[in-house]
């Protein structure tokens, strides 16, 4: 009985497939063939079998469009960091074999860091998890932005020591740096909001609970 209602309950009702079907490219390519057999019968080719032929074309038309493209299911977020921490991986490796003055080889070393920590498997990555939106801003930081920073740096510094003046290579990479560190940060600070907002629903929830148990009448061992 529950798995027969569960099925029913899950299958699209008979108004949401009839409105998907009008929707559907095989149903406006029949229209549009269809609406060139009428042309056919105003002037006269179509004869008196004309709604034949603007059946046959309707038909015709919905048989030749091409199939609805069913969009991919997302990631599984278990997987999606996975992804992401073998992109870090990749990140750290590549960093270290970049020669970086101290100045933005610390900073880059606290984003690294952090971001290994928020990878971490466990109940911060389980979490992180849970936000596309921040498994997005990590996985871009990680993927192109930092990677970006390092080689646009690497490859300016060259040109810098035959034409030198302006703006350092060097300040450019730790202001973006700067940038990404405090962006990690938002990250880690919504996450932590998510956890204590939780904690005080199950605070409130608990408090609630035992001021609604005061007003209940206790049973002896006579009652």
């Amino acid at each position: 009985m529950a798995t027969s209602r569960h099925s029913r309950q899950s299958r699209p009702s008979v108004a949401a497939r009839v409105l998907g079907y009008l929707e559907s490219k095989k149903n406006l390519a029949g229209c549009t063939c269809g609406v060139a057999g009428l042309g056919l019968t105003v002037a006269g080719v179509a004869g008196t079998y004309w709604p034949v032929v603007v059946a046959g074309l309707y038909g015709a038309g919905a048989l030749i469009a091409p199939p609805e493209r069913v969009p991919p299911p997302p990631p599984e977020p278990g997987r999606q960091l996975d992804a992401i921490r073998e992109q870090y991986e990749r990140l750290r490796e590549y960093v270290a074999e970049v020669d970086l003055p101290q100045a933005v080889a610390g900073p880059l070393a606290a984003l690294l860091e952090l971001y290994g920590a928020l990878l971490e498997p466990g109940w911060v990555a389980d979490a992180l998890a849970t936000d596309p939106e921040a498994v997005h801003a990590l996985s871009r930081a990680i993927a192109q932005d930092v990677p970006e920073c390092v080689h646009t740096y690497d490859r300016t510094r060259w040109w810098t020591r035959f034409t030198p003046g302006g703006e350092s290579p060097e300040r450019h990479l730790e202001r973006q740096l700067t940038v990404l560190y405090e962006e990690a940060e938002r990250t880690t600070a919504d996450l932590r909001d998510t956890e204590a907002r939780r904690q005080q629903t199950h605070t409130t929830y608990l408090e609630g609970r035992g001021e609604s148990g005061r007003g209940l009448p206790r049973l002896t061992a006579g009652d």
